[in-house]
């Protein structure tokens, strides 16, 4: 068996740490931790927790992770205003957001956790504004023909939906992608089309909380993903992903118009114990 862990035997005090934070892929012998049996899902825990840095893996190597600086970590009251802070934005300023910066966003939904290490998310970014006008009139063709087909009918919004469309066929106003320059496509692997779905809602919380930092506002974009998750043809043809892909969730992306003055409540926490 292909020996992927290297251990310093200069630095290792058989602490047995790597072993107990592991999935079973690692066992203690008399010289250190070795592999046992390849089960190993790349999670690079084994390396992370070393305190001597005695542990090193070819396939998460002691090079490419970082010392974390405790003196740059959040407290507790500093990180549940950042949480509490966030909101989903429903209006955008009339200004395009750089690729750079929107390269730097995604980069963060790379360590959002994923079942079993399984990442395997990719993003479609769409920034061009005609498109995106597109897209917004298939999707309001699709609402249309879901609601009069009864596909939407069981919708606890339905009545929402409804309102959004009027608003756009009768005023010309965009509650579809809400005028927002970017739209960010999260796409897996039709053969993990599920598992896909929940990686996604973590990465692009990931988005959603780091946004905050770089003057961004997000907000789900519901309608497009129940339009392209039911995989209707013109939107399809339109983004010309990959058959071998499935869309698993959007996010609109932008710089907020409005600020919040204030951290809004929520329904008391419920909670048992047993």
């Amino acid at each position: 068996m292909n020996n992927f862990i290297k251990v310093n035997s200069e630095k290792c005090t058989k602490c047995g740490l790597c072993v107990k934070i592991c999935r079973g892929t690692l066992v203690m012998s008399d010289l250190g931790p070795k592999v046992d049996r390849d089960l190993c899902i790349e999670c690079g825990h084994c390396v992370a927790v070393c305190p001597n840095g005695a542990l090193d893996s070819t396939k998460t190597p002691l090079d490419n992770q970082v010392q974390i600086q405790k003196e740059k970590l959040m407290d507790s009251n500093i990180a549940a205003t950042f949480l509490r802070s966030r909101r989903s934005i429903r209006a955008f300023q009339k200004r395009d957001v750089s690729r750079d910066i929107i390269s730097e966003l995604l980069n963060i939904a790379r360590f959002a956790p994923t079942a079993c290490n399984s990442q395997g998310l990719s993003y479609h970014v769409i920034d061009n504004h005609k498109i995106l006008h597109e897209i917004t009139s298939i999707i309001a063709d699709w609402t249309e023909e879901s609601i009069e087909n009864g596909v939407l009918k069981n919708s606890p919004w339905v009545q929402n939906t409804v309102s959004t469309i009027a608003q756009y066929r009768n005023d010309n106003k965009d509650t579809i992608l809400r005028d927002a320059p970017c739209l960010v496509i999260a796409t897996a692997p039709r053969e993990q089309k599920e598992l896909g779905r929940d990686n996604t809602h973590f990465s692009l919380t990931y988005v959603q909380l780091y946004a905050q930092t770089l003057g961004l506002g997000t907000c789900w974009s519901e309608l497009f993903e129940y339009c392209s998750m039911a995989e209707y043809e013109p939107l399809l043809r339109l983004l010309n992903i990959s058959k071998g892909r499935v869309v698993t969730g959007a996010l609109l992306v932008g710089y907020p118009l409005y600020n919040f003055k204030r951290l809004v409540d929520r329904n008391p926490l419920e909670i048992t114990w047993q």
